[in-house]
């Protein structure tokens, strides 16, 4: 084990092993277990019963009632034509029942995807939506593939906060000029307050109005379901008379806080029937008070491929030319997009283990297919998900529902959404994205480690006052300097010892991985220690090692040649003497037991020379 040189069977046996890990993946990729995995609707379909049928239709219709005003709001967001968000809402909902693994997840447009597509189709038209929408998907579908979960893990805790918190705010701020009736070019939060405070004087007041009204309803009615006038054993059968040992008080009662929960759940799609028929009896007495939505197309969307290039005024963009002006966001929207999904997936898993590569598997299908009726980017919504848990899904088949009645809605009912209130959608985004702002976490944060304020600091301005996709890259980066400072200054801690034997030895304890930011100063570290005597590294806590920490180690050993003291390396693992070894030392010492130390030390001291 002591010899300078590698083993030379290494190599052989190193492609050995390569080649049998090769067979083992090609085998478990055809095996049941994982064709189950890949389409868990085999695992639930065969004992699909009726009770569980009747659950998801209550559950997807539920949830339906509450995305068709949320996806012609969030079209609103992404500055796009209302009618693309209800394109973005019925196809995923089909997909992910077959792909998907969490029954509570609802696929739709949401409001992080929303506000990334508008910064970045610089008012270009939806083609760059579409195409959006289809390279995530191809981004989400490979990371799923290739198991690239692990990127998602670079986005910690204060770097989500940050980007999560501003861009509530920012989506916010987009709504405000919708509430006071104000129409101006512009999406960026400095440029919407800019624009609000040249244009106040244009404010009109019954947007304002109405805007205020839909806000305080809606905040009021989301906390009507946690009135609960019945005991916490009454449920849906106890109300239908199913259970004959329940009195009727109870069954009113439960019945009566069924009601009230049913109104907090319905209550965007009530407030927008509510002010559109306002604005609809207004019309026809010839009065506009409320700048309305108007005109939505008709009909279903035509199946057809993602734009691969598009015209906008005199200009064609060709697909290099698409990709060009998406820039950053082809990564960014799907990595944002994969975390809320899986975020939500750990929400209502109950403790059962997420199957983070299949749902970023689904995804990626879901959103390559929603391209082909002209879907903007989509994800699973953590508020979406909490009517489906709470309406009582019981499998991913909800979703077909929730398809099925925005189908209805696109083909039957888009001549009504002519007399939605503009401010009546502004007030269901700004409703909704009021409990996405994180700003109480910031103290938290403080008080458990003031370092990683700064990475939560750093995101949220940047996302605020420049770019969401710059703010996270930044936030990001602050977040790898701290990792890489850590892993570039690693403890070298420095004491002398005496063997079993009483000979006198210098140690070294390294705390962590050798790599190529701390091989130039554990080096000098090392070389700082007493020269009159042995000298013992210690890596039992080394895991790692590259080829410059190797480089480095030669260099010490040469270092302590020159000065004639030896080096001998202890508890070093098989792996990293195998690095060691590849650099070719001019002597590679080492040794794994502590009886095998002290006989080194004992030779040393006896003058007897080391092979």
């Amino acid at each position: 084990s002591n010899g300078p040189y590698p083993n030379p069977d290494y190599p052989e046996k190193k492609n050995q092993r390569w080649k049998s890990n090769l067979s083992k993946r090609a085998r478990s990729c055809c095996s049941k277990k994982t064709i189950l995995r890949r389409l868990p609707i085999l695992s639930w379909l065969p004992n699909y019963s009726f009770r569980s049928g009747l659950a998801d239709a209550i559950a997807g219709l539920t949830v339906g009632l509450t995305v068709i005003p949320q996806a012609i709001a969030y079209a609103g967001v992404a500055g796009l034509p209302p009618q693309y968000g209800l394109y973005s809402s019925f196809m995923a909902c089909f997909v992910y029942t077959v792909f998907g693994s969490v029954k509570d997840s609802a696929i739709g447009p949401t409001a992080i995807a929303a506000i990334l597509t508008r910064e970045n189709l610089h008012g270009l038209g939806p083609e760059f939506a579409v195409l959006l929408a289809f390279l995530s998907g191809c981004v989400e579908l490979i990371m799923g593939i290739l198991q690239l979960g692990f990127l998602i893990d670079f986005i910690s805790g204060p770097v989500s906060v940050g980007f999560t918190s501003a861009a509530a705010i920012i989506i916010a701020t987009t709504q405000v000029k919708d509430i006071l009736g104000l129409s101006f070019p512009g999406g960026k939060f400095l440029q919407v307050w800019t624009g609000i405070y040249e244009h106040i004087g244009e404010t009109r007041l019954w947007d304002t109005v109405l805007g205020l009204l839909c806000i305080i309803v809606l905040l009021l009615l989301r906390k009507v379901k946690d009135i609960k006038l019945g005991d916490s054993s009454d449920d849906i059968s106890e109300v239908a008379g199913l259970s004959e040992t329940v009195s009727t008080s109870s069954r009113i009662r439960a019945g009566v806080s069924q009601a009230l929960w049913f109104l907090s759940t319905t209550r965007n799609i009530l407030v927008v029937l509510l002010c559109s028929g306002l604005a609809y009896y207004f019309d026809t007495k010839n009065k506009t008070p409320f700048v309305l939505t108007g005109t939505v197309k008709p009909g279903l969307p035509e199946f057809s491929p993602p734009p691969f290039s598009a015209t906008v005024g005199n200009h064609t963009y060709t697909f290099t030319e698409m990709t060009s002006t998406l820039g950053s966001a082809i990564f960014v929207v799907p990595l944002l997009s994969i975390l809320e999904n899986i975020a939500l997936a750990k929400v209502f898993s109950e403790g059962k283990y997420v199957d983070a590569t299949q749902e970023m598997v689904a995804l990626g299908v879901c959103n390559i297919v929603s391209s082909v009726v002209d879907s903007m980017p989509v994800s699973g919504a953590l508020s979406r998900g909490a009517v489906n848990h709470a309406s009582g899904v019981a499998t991913p088949a909800g979703g077909i529902y929730t398809g099925v009645l925005v189908l209805l809605a696109l083909q039957y009912f888009t001549p009504y959404f002519y007399y939605i209130p503009k401010a009546s959608l502004a007030a269901v985004i700004i409703a909704a994205v009021v409990f996405m702002m994180e700003l109480h976490v910031f103290k938290p944060i403080w008080r458990t480690k003031k370092l990683d304020i700064i990475p939560a600091v750093v995101t949220f301005a940047t996302c605020l006052l420049v770019r969401l996709e710059l703010g996270i890259v930044c936030g990001i980066a602050v977040n790898l300097l701290f990792l890489l400072y850590a892993s570039a200054r690693p403890s070298v801690r420095v004491t002398r010892a005496v063997s079993s034997d009483g000979v006198p030895y210098v140690l070294a304890t390294v705390d962590r991985a050798l790599s190529f930011p701390s091989a130039e100063y554990v080096r000098r570290a090392i070389r700082k220690a007493p020269a009159d005597a042995p000298l013992v590294l210690d890596a039992h806590h080394v895991q790692g090692a590259d080829f410059t920490a190797a480089k480095g180690i030669k260099s010490l050993i040469d270092d302590f040649h020159a000065r004639d003291q030896t080096i001998i390396f202890y508890n070093v693992k098989p792996s990293i003497a195998e690095v060691f070894r590849g650099v070719r030392p001019r002597e590679f010492l080492h040794c794994a037991h502590r009886a095998e130390l002290d006989r080194i030390l004992l030779n040393i001291s006896r003058g007897i020379k080391q092979p």
